[in-house]
């Protein structure tokens, strides 16, 4: 007999009689199973029907996927996916309208399913669809339909977008051209269209010249397709030659894409939800990529023209207007002058402009503060100059620091990461927000130099506060450069010193013996307050994206702990949850004490599959992890951000006994251990605490002693 391990117990159903509780060996054939349960119910041609799941997205069992299946599960007995895809196909070509609807209609259904997608794919059925679209003369709730299908099919990645027809493309790009078309079947063009962006090359091409930037934009004022028109927005972007990117930016500030964007959705009447946030973050990197050619090109020189321009900083700072006979004159006080302006080379400071990055990026930084903020340009520069010496702000050297650090904190020219929003809504309050954002940020670097009483040799500290003051601001979200410098101003340098003191527990007030062994008897009760909290954050649950989807709809599943801790319950959603999402519609479950470990990383099964890692390696890698269980199985995740990650595997290893040895769990001990030993030792403030504690005094030479309580 086999062991319980390869024995499941589920109920199949088939529609009009009972159903059939059975034990399934995982050993034998899925064939001969199917043939059991047919005669069973007296069937014939058990070769023509296949298992799928009753619940959920109702997937097909395969040899593959058998596995999967799990004590309790509900299948259904259904025709299989050839003779499925057969049918569909039949009907899909009948001449009855309302036949070639309900086809279509149970396609787009099925289609998700890679096993009866590559039934129907392999009947040529991705032909027939694309020629009812081509033919045009389906409209409504049948083309909405079709397109779903098609869309869910392609996504497959069963067959190459490349086969596509211009035909096809033409007639999908016109559905978004037109005026007046259906919201379903703009949402599906436009997600068909970016697919085809993102999975070919040659097909970009095709898109883009039937698409319209223009055309987009005027979709934006629709909140049911905003999310989908700046997906194929931000896929025409990226997908660009290099050579276009600057064209095809300057056509977006033309049609006021970035004011529409912040009327129309940052500012609209609708919370943004995480697929726009997403969408927003992508435009906002790409955007900022454009920076890259200048951040990487190196100053020449003994370019003249590019000279010209360091002569114009020189001269807006301290000529006033541009006379050519007086500046002869002072062409031997230049190099004071580039002293004065705070160049590390006084004699050619073109020489500073050339290492990358920020080469380029930051000279037009400086003259665009010179020019668009001259009073503010002429102040700091002269402000500096007239300081004694050992005080004064070199306001080039410092120009060119900040620039760095603004591309290594804002991440110019990086792609964009998947499942990323972090967007900042102020950088689409104004066309040039980067110069802007740079203009506040010397402000702010000039203003923290005089607090810090900072000499020459302080530099690099100046420049981490400063980093510091802007991290925790943009952490803020302003909603806009106004509301950055009122953040900002609140960030002092006397204020970052007590954020750091708050937060950093000062080592010499806490290395005395006595505080050591009180810490070490604290640490046990705060470890387990951390422990309940992440079992308790398990029971309320969370939800994970599906990995491998290639377009950016999202499709989730849920996953939480029950009340008792015993059971992890997880289950498939067709959106992402608003709240807590109840154990009913958590169709699987996986008994704890089934589980034998949590692995993270590259040892995840899933992070094995090539196919898994072709974007952002790294970053999925850091939050993947998976739960094997009884038998060879496993339960794979991928977190949305780092810390539900820490949260879900802090809180496996405290349900199965083991340490939680997350980034997490450390900084929430060191946080809740400070503040209790601070809360403990509040009776002790000014008294030294001794090294060593007071000697035990001698025993008496007698014991005969006692007290009087008369």
């Amino acid at each position: 007999m086999p062991p319980p391990s390869d024995i499941v117990k589920v109920a199949i159903e088939w529609p009009g009689a009972n159903a059939q509780l059975i034990e399934i060996d995982q050993k034998k054939p899925l064939s001969s199973i199917v043939r059991e349960v047919c005669d069973g119910w007296s069937l014939s041609g058990s070769e023509q029907f296949a298992l799928r799941y009753a619940d959920g997205p109702q997937l097909y069992i395969t040899e593959q996927s058998r596995g999967e299946m799990k004590n309790g599960t509900i299948l259904r007995l259904a025709i299989s996916p050839a003779r499925a895809a057969r049918q569909l196909l039949e009907r899909i070509q009948s001449h009855s309208i309302d036949a070639r609807l309900e086809a279509l209609k149970e396609l787009a259904k099925l289609s998700a399913d890679p096993t009866f997608a590559t039934e129907y794919i392999n009947m040529e059925g991705i032909g027939t669809l694309a020629r009812l679209v081509e033919s045009g003369n389906h409209f409504g709730e049948m083309l909405a339909f079709t397109l779903t299908a098609f869309l869910e099919l392609m996504d497959n990645g069963i067959v190459s977008w490349d086969l596509i027809s211009l035909s096809f493309i033409k007639q999908i790009a016109g559905y978004v051209n037109q005026p007046m078309v259906d919201v379903s079947i703009l949402q599906r063009s436009l997600a068909i269209l970016e697919s085809m962006v993102l999975n070919s090359h040659s097909l970009y091409h095709r898109v883009a010249q039937e698409i319209t930037v223009g055309q987009l934009i005027g979709h934006l004022s629709n909140q049911e397709i905003q999310t989908y028109a700046i997906a194929l927005i931000n896929a025409l972007f990226l997908k660009a030659p290099e050579d276009r990117r600057q064209e095809m930016a300057s056509t977006l500030a033309q049609k006021h894409l970035r004011s529409i964007i912040l009327n129309h959705v940052i500012r609209g009447n609708r919370p943004i939800k995480t697929e726009m946030a997403h969408q927003l973050y992508v435009l906002q990197v790409l955007t900022f990529n454009l920076l890259e050619e200048r951040m990487m090109t190196k100053m020449d020189p003994n370019d003249q023209a590019q000279r010209d321009i360091i002569f114009e900083l020189r001269r807006i700072a301290f000529d006033g207007e541009n006379d050519p006979g007086a500046t002869e004159k002072r062409k031997a006080m230049y190099t004071k002058d580039y002293k004065m302006l705070g160049f590390t080379n006084h004699v050619n400071p073109a020489m500073d402009f050339t290492q990358t990055p920020p080469g380029m990026l930051a000279l037009d930084n400086m003259l665009y503060l010179a020019k668009l903020h001259q009073d503010t340009y002429i102040r700091i520069v002269l402000e500096n100059s007239s300081r004694e010496d050992k005080h004064e702000c070199p306001f080039g050297r410092c120009a060119i620091e900040l620039t760095r650090m603004l591309c290594e904190i804002l991440q110019v020219g990086e792609l964009p990461s998947e499942g990323c929003n972090d967007y900042h809504p102020m950088f689409f309050t104004h066309d040039r927000a980067w110069e802007e954002f740079f203009c506040v940020c010397i402000q702010l670097l000039n203003k923290t130099w005089k607090e810090m009483r900072a000499t020459a040799e302080d530099f690099n500290k100046v420049m981490q506060v400063v980093r510091e003051q802007i991290t925790r601001a943009l952490a803020m979200k302003p909603s806009s450069l106004d509301q950055l410098k009122s953040k900002l101003r609140g960030l002092s340098y006397s204020e970052i010193l007590r954020l750091r003191q708050s937060e950093r527990m000062s080592q010499d007030d806490f290395q005395s013996p006595p505080i050591i062994e009180l810490r070490e008897r604290i640490q046990p009760e705060i470890l387990e307050l951390i422990k309940q909290q992440r079992l308790n954050r398990l029971c309320e649950g969370s939800c994970f994206r599906k990995l491998g989807n290639r377009r950016r709809q999202e499709k989730f599943w849920f996953c939480r702990l029950s009340l008792n801790h015993k059971v992890l319950h997880y289950g498939d959603l067709d959106e992402s949850p608003q709240g807590e999402v109840p154990f009913e519609l958590l169709t699987d479950k996986i008994p704890v004490s089934d589980i034998k470990s949590v692995v993270t990383g590259k040892d995840c099964p899933h992070m094995k599959e090539k196919s898994a890692l072709k974007q952002n390696k790294q970053e999925v890698l850091d939050l993947a992890f998976s739960i094997l269980y009884d038998p060879d199985e496993a339960l794979n995740f991928v977190a949305p951000n780092k810390y539900e990650y820490c949260i879900w595997t802090d809180g496996l290893c405290a349900l199965l006994g083991r340490e939680m040895g997350s980034d997490l769990t450390r900084s929430d001990l060191d946080t809740l251990i400070s503040m209790e030993m601070k809360l403990r030792l509040l009776d002790l403030e000014n008294i030294t605490i001794p090294e060593a504690p007071p000697p035990v005094p001698k025993e008496p030479s007698s014991y005969n002693f006692t007290y009087n309580y008369g």
